[in-house]
């Protein structure tokens, strides 16, 4: 069985590869660890390997703030350099820079 090594970390923000939502990392699973039902929702077109990094994000889109579960391969460093206005980034962490935020938030 091949090892995983997450490419992204906690603090950092990402955005979808496909979809037009970005977030910050909050905890990172070695590999798929969501439920069958979860995973089976997905089209099999679509449906990512198992064998690889997943990502939980206080997500974000255009109307709504929301947690996603979502692949490493699914996932880009965002460039832009803006925060996540997700309502719970101030909760779990400090400040954003460089396109990630401190980990402060977690230790209070």
């Amino acid at each position: 069985m091949q090892t995983s090594h997450a490419k992204f970390t906690i603090g950092e923000v990402v955005r979808h590869r496909v979809h037009s939502f970005r977030g910050v990392i909050f905890d990172v699973d070695p590999v798929f660890s969501n439920t069958e039902e979860w995973y089976n929702a997905i089209p099999a077109e679509n449906r990512p390997s198992r064998d690889q990094p997943f990502y939980h994000l206080l997500a974000e889109n255009e109307t709504s703030y929301y947690v996603a579960y979502v692949s490493e391969q699914n996932l880009v460093r965002d460039e832009t350099g803006e925060p996540v206005d997700h309502p719970e980034v101030g909760e779990m962490f400090g400040l954003l820079s460089d396109g990630k935020y401190d980990l402060d938030g977690l230790l209070h």
